[in-house]
């Protein structure tokens, strides 16, 4: 085991040696292995947005072995989806790369000021797929946002108990923020801390804009002087939000995007002290060798073999 990832377990001095050994694994996977830095392939989108509009531009992504196969011809630490789409190859797959079950999931059938997210899968399934951790959305501003914080902290407590990890989607929406409030620095940063403060591992949020949200919070930024000018000084500022960097941060990779937009993001990500990406439209709507090479760059953007 390496220096940092030693450190890294060190951070959750709280968890049983079943739960670190789960999070080391998953540091411990990949191109990126033992680096504390984390590239994960995330494939939900068929769910939350629908099979055509996730799959139609590369028909082979239909297919959920299809995604197993990415994750590790890129050699990315992990791959996270539904129950349905692990189900579908994690016995053909078994012990080749971490996994993690997504726990909850929303579709888009109807239009919702508020959304909410079904339970969509247990503890007990992600340990019948052999996987590490379980992941769980959360939409800090939406009116129902205090019962997801219900749902995972219960949740949560469970899979320590059995000795997984926890990856929390922290996804700010809802008709408490504006749209550009979703992605406001201090919405952003705001988010990152609630999933810590739920218990989660590893904490996913969307890349911070400069905008800031909340009134009361915006006088407290201007009067101290929070650097924000810079993706690399907001993406600082929401690690340092997080227990002061304490908790692995990830970054949502987003809708696709040109290669070079990608890899200025994650060259901020890096700059700025986050620990990796987890990027899934802007891979797998790709065609396998371009994925592929997409991404093996981030991954030596994030080793430093690419500046």
């Amino acid at each position: 085991m390496s220096e940092r990832v030693r450190e890294i377990l060190s951070w959750y001095g709280s968890d049983n040696p079943g739960t670190l050994t789960n999070l080391a694994r998953l540091l411990d996977h990949g191109t990126l292995a033992g680096t504390g830095k984390l590239v994960i392939l995330p494939v939900d989108q068929g769910f939350e947005h629908g099979p055509a509009r996730s799959f139609a531009m590369n028909p082979m992504a239909y297919d959920p072995r299809y995604h197993f196969e990415l994750a590790l011809e890129a050699g990315c630490n992990a791959y996270a989806a539904p129950l349905g789409f692990l189900e579908a190859g994690a016995r053909e797959f078994a012990g080749e790369l971490p996994l993690i079950l997504k726990l909850n999931n929303h579709d888009v059938l109807l239009e919702e000021k508020d959304p909410s997210q079904a339970i969509t899968a247990s503890v007990a399934d992600a340990i019948r797929l052999g996987c590490v951790a379980i992941g769980f959305t959360i939409y800090p501003g939406s009116e129902h946002r205090l019962t997801m914080y219900g749902q995972l902290r219960a949740l949560a407590e469970e899979a320590k108990r059995a000795g997984l990890a926890v990856v929390v989607w922290s996804y700010p929406r809802g008709s408490g923020l504006t749209k550009e409030g979703e992605t406001a620095l201090d919405v952003t940063a705001y988010a990152a801390h609630i999933a810590a403060q739920l218990g989660a591992h590893v904490i996913k949020v969307k890349l911070p804009s400069a905008h800031l949200e909340q009134a009361a919070a915006r006088k407290v930024y201007e009067k101290h002087g929070v650097p924000a000018s810079t993706l690399a000084e907001r993406v600082r500022h929401v690690v340092q939000a997080t227990f002061n960097g304490r908790r692995v941060v990830i970054f949502s990779g987003g809708a696709a995007d040109t290669d070079e937009a990608v890899f200025e993001q994650v060259r901020a990500i890096r700059d700025g002290g986050g620990f990796g990406s987890i990027i899934g439209r802007n891979s797998f709507q790709r065609t396998r060798t371009d994925a592929v090479r997409f991404l093996k760059t981030i991954t030596d953007i994030y080793t430093g073999a690419l500046k």
